[in-house]
């Protein structure tokens, strides 16, 4: 296993860890989160680990000055809306939306008061999440996870390097996502630029996988990438099943569908932005507003290899690929 971090300048503020930060909180103050998730809670393990370890950073016990209810959607995007309003009914004092666009628009349809963070949200902006990344106005900030298109481009290249002969690429994206659509036409616009055809394929779940499957192989896709949404990670395990039984190379955004089965994956850091999101929280407790909380980019980028995978495959990853990646799953 090789790791190395890169930091890059792809904008948006690094996220410090001052020591006034840690502070102890004021004594007798219990302050509540709501944590609202479209994963199931198994699946946003990763997820609850990096936060809580965020609070505990700052000065935060869960069960001692801070609780934490948490809400999970089952990948069911409809179940969101009752969720949200429940967290609402509790008065919590923030709301950490988790997972994606989807987490954020139900929480600020059930309140435009109580302060919303933001996780891992794509395009904030044209979203109507928020106003600008500068100036959030409303309750609504926190963290974008993507950083345009040249982390879009960057999987394409990924592939390339691994496929010298790779031009025909398969795009798997959740329709009932507004970001997804929109990246899709990023993806579309990237491709032919490197020689690519893309082969763009739907699938809302999990009963939508075969079909989806079954147009890349017709359409002779050597390749496909899997845009990140919150409802198809809950699936990452059969997608990558799938791959491998249909000799496919698949790559994606979090290394968590890397550790499932995927050739390779190439993204923001979720564990950071979730260790990040407490600041947020943590700003919010002691006063601050998110109006006034400029929306922050990811600064950590990971690229992450299944030699396993690779082997399955038949496939030879090049030297100068691994040397790069920041893990080897062998």
């Amino acid at each position: 296993m090789r790791r190395r971090e890169f930091i890059t300048l792809f904008g948006g503020t690094a996220a410090t860890w001052p020591l006034a930060a840690r502070a102890q909180q004021p004594a007798g103050r219990v302050y509540r989160v709501g944590f609202l998730s479209i994963a199931f809670r198994e699946q946003a393990l990763y997820a609850i680990k990096a936060f809580e370890e965020g609070l505990r950073s700052l000065g935060y016990r869960v069960g001692e000055n801070v609780t934490i209810e948490y809400r999970f959607g089952n990948a069911e995007i409809q179940r969101l809306p009752a969720l949200a309003a429940d967290l609402v009914r509790t008065g919590v004092d923030v709301i950490i939306a988790a997972g994606g666009g989807q987490s954020t628009g139900a929480a600020m349809k059930a309140t435009t008061t109580i302060p919303i963070v933001m996780t891992t949200s794509v395009d904030p902006v044209s979203a109507g999440f928020v106003a600008s990344f500068a100036r959030p106005g409303g309750n609504v900030t926190g963290l974008a996870v993507d950083a345009g298109g040249e982390i879009l481009a960057k999987r394409f290249e990924l592939l390339k390097e691994t496929l010298p002969n790779l031009s025909r690429v398969g795009i798997l994206f959740n329709p009932d996502v507004a970001a997804a659509r929109s990246r899709l036409t990023s993806m579309t616009e990237i491709a032919p630029t490197l020689g690519l055809t893309t082969i763009p394929v739907e699938a809302r779940g999990l009963d939508a996988l075969e079909q989806a499957f079954a147009i890349m192989v017709r359409e002779r896709a050597q390749a496909f990438v899997v845009q990140g949404d919150a409802v198809l990670f809950n699936y990452r395990s059969q997608i990558a099943e799938m791959a491998l039984r249909n000799r496919l190379p698949a790559a994606s955004v979090q290394r968590e569908l890397a550790e499932a089965g995927f050739l390779l994956t190439y993204g923001a850091d979720l564990r950071d932005l979730y260790r990040r999101s407490a600041v947020f929280a943590d700003k919010i407790f002691k006063g601050a507003k998110p109006a006034d909380l400029p929306v922050e980019q990811p600064t950590k980028f990971e690229l992450v290899v299944n030699l396993k995978t690779a082997k399955a495959l038949g496939l030879e990853m090049p030297a100068m690929l691994l040397g790069r990646a920041d893990e080897v799953i062998e």
